[in-house]
């Protein structure tokens, strides 16, 4: 072994820049970032308008796929994952969503999570944020994280109409989905700060690199836990053509989320036990459930021709792609500046469900008569939604004992029957949407599902040709007080002593939204644990 550091984190992402900079605060302790990508200082990843290129870049990301679906006509989903400073928060949407305050007190007072209610984790999400609307019973300022709303000085009156529309469809509308009242339709946040992507890397890691007692590697691919006598003594990585390992005084902790912690811990011998014998893996601790519980949100996307050429597809001519570069190189501001989906809802799919089950996002742009093949032919307006709480569960495990080898997974969407019936609906709200009066000046023919797919199995036949993941996996290293679980509530991993998870693989469920800001939630609290620090007291103003 090498040099030794009190922590080791691996995977500089969402939960992970937040660990290295809130640990390395205490000038006493040295902290070690490991990283598998490398730097994250480029165009493709600063530019907001930017993120669909930088989410099929090889560069920032792993590419990965599922297995075939069953429940999707076999086929095989992509599953981007970030690959960098930053991780996937360095390509993701940047859609600021905290999901609903009920999924925290599932996790809390159902699941067995203990200190994780909404009044436990709010205080968190208001430590981690600087939201430019300013301070709040919900909101907080001066955090590392800056939270916007759409850009002002861009209109686009499809984004208005959209809301109007949901309106004359029956839904109400809600000034801050993060807030009081997710349930409605209105104005998405984002984390973007003076135009740029406000990742973890930005937010969290650059500020802390100047410490001494931080040090950050890249280039650096996570092999296993090194384990000693019962203990988590540190990392094996590859780096430059050979392995090292990196001793680590205190803790472990990683933060490769949902497809790389359970990886890693795989490989270093925590799981189910037979599964790693057959693979030639030395058992460690025999954990059941360490890639089981596997969750995503599937989405569709519906789309309607606009008759009016105000979409996105403008913007798209080579001569002005050019112009918002140079526009947002020299002031990062214009078309550049923004993510696009600034306008979205949170809706009940039946009136029987406790809060709202389906989440849409907006964007004025669609993809023509073939959504999969993302050739932007015509104006255009499309939302994606999907349901927020899906029954089905996939795995994940090991296909080869070699660690450069991906593990596989499946998700096995649509495994259960109400999940293809939450999609059906979703067509049928977007439908009833498009459908009223404020949209009708710019409505055109619907580019999908199409006029041709009316009744519920020819609504479910489109479902498993074209719906596709919401980029949200979650729950592989599921945290609860059971003994089948695989981190207790402080993140531990059970039956290793200095080894914690902190990432989207612990959440016991999915929850109703994007997974960034729930991610960076989780990692600044698991910081205070960490350090031993007294947790920041709860605070719920639904009681208030």
């Amino acid at each position: 072994m090498e040099k030794a550091w009190d922590y080791i984190v691996a995977g500089a992402g969402s939960a992970g820049c937040v660990l290295a900079a809130r640990l390395s605060q205490d000038p006493t302790v040295s902290v070690l970032l490991v990283e598998a990508g490398g730097s994250d200082n480029t165009l493709l990843v600063q530019m907001p308008a930017a993120v669909g290129m930088a989410i099929l870049s090889p560069r920032f990301n792993w590419r990965l796929a599922s297995q075939p679906e069953p429940g999707l006509n076999g086929r095989t989903i992509y599953t981007p994952r970030g690959r960098g400073l930053g991780g996937s928060s360095s390509i993701n949407g940047m859609i600021y969503i905290r999901g609903h305050a009920l999924d925290y007190d599932r996790w809390a007072f159902e699941e067995g999570c203990p200190g994780w209610s909404y009044g436990d984790v709010l205080p968190y999400f208001r430590r981690a944020e600087d939201h430019e609307a300013g301070e709040n019973a919900w909101h907080g300022t001066g955090g590392p994280l800056h939270v916007r709303t759409g850009s002002r000085h861009l209109h686009n009156p499809l984004y208005d109409a959209f809301i109007a529309a949901g309106v004359a469809a029956g839904y109400t509308t809600t000034d801050d989905v993060n807030g009081a009242r997710q349930e409605g339709l209105g104005r998405f946040e984002m984390t973007v700060r003076n135009g740029r992507r406000w990742s973890t890397a930005n937010a969290y890691l650059r500020p802390a690199r100047s410490r001494s007692n931080l040090t950050v590697m890249t280039q650096a691919h996570v092999v296993r836990v090194a384990l000693d006598d019962g203990r988590a003594a540190g990392l094996e990585v590859q780096l430059k053509g050979r392995r090292r390992v990196l001793r680590a005084d205190r803790e472990v902790i990683l933060c490769a989320g949902a497809i790389g912690s359970p990886g890693i811990l795989l490989h270093s011998g925590i799981g189910p036990a037979e599964e790693l014998r057959r693979l030639g893996i030395a058992v460690a601790v025999d954990l059941p459930e360490v890639g089981a519980n596997l969750e995503d949100h599937l989405e569709v996307h519906v789309q309607q021709a606009c008759t009016q050429p105000i979409s996105l597809l403008r913007e798209l001519a080579p001569h002005r792609k050019l112009l918002t570069g140079l526009q947002w190189l020299v002031s990062r501001r214009g078309m550049g500046a923004t993510n696009h989906y600034e306008a979205g809802a949170f809706v009940r799919s039946r009136p029987d469900v406790p809060h709202p089950d389906l989440q849409i996002h907006f964007a004025p742009i669609a993809y023509g008569d073939d959504a999969a093949a993302r050739r932007v032919i015509e104006h255009g307006y499309r939302v994606h939604i999907g349901p927020l709480r899906p029954r089905s569960r996939g795995r994940l495990w090991l296909a080869s004992a070699d660690p450069a080898v991906p593990p596989a997974f499946c998700f096995n969407y649509l495994d259960d029957e109400q999940d293809i019936a939450d999609l059906r609906a979703s067509v049928r709200v977007a439908r009833a949407i498009f459908a009223q009066a404020p949209l009708a000046p710019f409505r055109g023919r619907e580019l999908s599902p199409g006029e041709s797919v009316q009744s519920d199995g020819e609504i479910d036949a489109w479902v498993r040709q074209r719906a596709e993941s919401g980029y949200h996996p979650a729950g592989t290293c599921r945290m609860g007080s059971d003994a089948k679980a695989v981190v207790d509530p402080q993140c531990r991993v059970r039956g290793v002593a200095g080894l914690r998870v902190v990432d989207a693989s612990i959440m016991p469920s999915i929850v109703s939204g994007n997974l960034n800001a729930p991610v960076i939630m989780l990692a600044e609290r698991a910081a205070d644990m960490i350090a031993g620090k007294a947790l920041l007291p709860p605070c719920d103003p639904r009681r208030a």
